[in-house]
């Protein structure tokens, strides 16, 4: 295959981030310099999300028979660079920034790891192929191994990157394993190859069914859909607050879109018993999710297990599969990732990796509004639209996959989806209640006085806004979806 000017500028979002990665790493090499560090990492993620706009100009291309660059690919590629940038920022608040006192341990590699996990997410969205799947996944999955235990002075974040690894390990194997079984019986190994093979038999045979069947086990593994999701919890609350939000972001976005390029490439898969496991899986995602959120008095625990329940909502879209499903999730999953970033950006604030754990206790916020009023605003905010009330970006995201399911009559999932979503509004309620009660005269962490005006108070107040811009007139949002092709997949 001979590669021309054209697939360079299709790739140029992929080279740009790798390229990134090149240069941060000569950088350490040379000289350690926290600020320059992070500023590499900005200006290189900034010009990787500039460079889809001429890549939008030449898609879609099939870059190798590993990678399909279109406008699905390029859509969920902004997503996963615009979350990447918005961590970076979080991170740098959260290793101390320019004040005398920081993080103990070395700073820069933390950025270095980001954008490599960042790279992976970029091959995922964009793979075409189960071996491009493996690649993107693993390159994604390994360096957040090393993110998640980076607090390497905290037990906790030891014991979660531990943890991590262990699961993520087997749910590798379990994807592995599928897709040799799946090789086996298709003979492709391309997602379009094996859809056609499955559409060509009149009943999958039992070879596929168990490749298929064990694929969305290493994947519902990544996702954290029940009862595939116990490493959740504790991984969120021992990773770093914004290694916590990287994972519940630009992590599970790749990994989502890289199933629904799957499950729609290969429309064969997309019926009969997988939708009926899946319908479970959704049920119990949910319903466990909302209801184990309940009882949690530790903010990243409690954000955990609310994502549980939230990839649990986009699976109805998923098994809805056609009409407005497809434009649904991608609505869906912008609102959750600008929502996510908002709440997990609060706690990052909040914390100081030199001083023990992280500031994720519910009590340590209880009458914030009384010292940081502006913070405890986006912190309203992202909690009114994480439970989907109207005029956040979280409602319109809801109920998008609410029409997508109407339009399905898939009832069971709905009712499950009313019920889940009646229990989350508690919880959500109880932090910002937290928020707004009197203190009491104890000892406790708090954001810096002039959090609003460092990088990452400025980028926390922009998401803010726009969660709630987006709330009050989503039509940018729905163009910018519709426009990027969502609905015609297979094109």
């Amino acid at each position: 295959m001979e590669f021309t000017t054209q697939h360079f500028i299709a790739l140029l979002p992929l080279l740009v981030t790798c390229a990134t990665i090149v240069v941060v790493m000569l950088a350490i090499a040379w000289k350690r310099h926290h600020s320059w560090t992070f500023g590499l990492s900005v200006i290189g993620l900034n010009l990787a999300l500039l460079s889809i706009l001429p890549t939008l100009k030449v898609v879609p291309m099939e870059v190798t028979p590993l990678l399909m660059v279109d406008t699905f690919g390029c859509y969920y590629m902004a997503l996963v660079l615009a979350a990447t940038l918005a961590c970076v920022t979080l991170t740098h608040a959260y290793l101390g920034g320019e004040s005398g006192k920081g993080y103990p341990g070395n700073r820069e590699e933390m950025y270095l790891l980001i954008l490599l996990a960042a790279a992976g997410g970029l091959v995922l969205v964009t793979a075409q192929n189960l071996v491009g799947l493996f690649i993107g996944l693993e390159l994604l999955s390994v360096p957040v191994y090393g993110l998640v235990a980076y607090a390497f002075f905290n037990r906790r974040s030891l014991e979660a990157g531990i943890k991590y690894m262990v699961l993520s390990a087997a749910g590798s194997a379990f994807l592995l394993f599928g897709m040799a079984l799946l090789y086996a019986d298709a003979g492709s190994m391309s997602f379009s190859g094996i859809g056609t093979h499955l559409a060509a038999t009149s009943a999958p045979s039992v070879l596929s069914q168990l490749g298929i069947g064990m694929m969305l086990v290493g994947l519902a593994f990544k996702l954290s859909l029940v009862p595939f999701h116990l490493w959740t919890p504790d991984v969120y609350e021992g990773a770093p607050a914004p290694v916590a939000a990287f994972l519940a972001t630009a992590s599970k976005v790749a990994v989502f879109a890289v199933l629904l390029r799957l499950y729609q490439l290969s429309p064969a898969t997309a019926g009969g018993w997988l939708n009926e496991l899946l319908t479970v899986i959704a049920i119990a995602s949910i319903l466990f999710g909302n209801l184990l959120a309940l009882v949690q008095n530790n903010i990243k625990r409690l954000l955990g297990y609310s994502s549980i329940a939230h990839f649990g909502y986009l699976l109805v879209a998923l098994i809805a599969s056609k009409g407005l499903a497809v434009e649904a999730i991608g609505v869906y999953l912008a609102t959750y990732v600008l929502t996510s970033l908002g709440a997990f950006g609060v706690v990052t604030l909040m914390s100081t990796p030199y001083s023990g754990r992280d500031c994720d206790a519910l009590y340590e916020y209880r009458g914030l509004f009384w010292r940081r009023p502006y913070l405890t605003a986006v912190m309203t905010v992202m909690m009114l639209s994480l439970a989907g009330i109207p005029l956040t970006a979280g409602f319109i995201g809801k109920f998008f996959v609410i029409a997508a399911g109407v339009e399905s009559g898939l009832w069971w999932l709905l009712g499950a989806m009313v019920l889940g979503s009646a229990i989350g509004v508690f919880y959500y309620l109880r932090v910002m209640v937290t928020l707004f009660l009197v203190e009491p005269n104890l000892r406790r962490h708090d954001a810096d006085m002039h959090w609003a005006q460092r990088a990452g108070g400025i980028m926390l107040l922009f998401v803010a806004l726009l969660a709630f811009f987006l709330g009050v007139y989503p039509q940018p949002l729905l163009d910018l979806v519709q426009h990027s092709g969502l609905v015609a997949l297979a094109n």
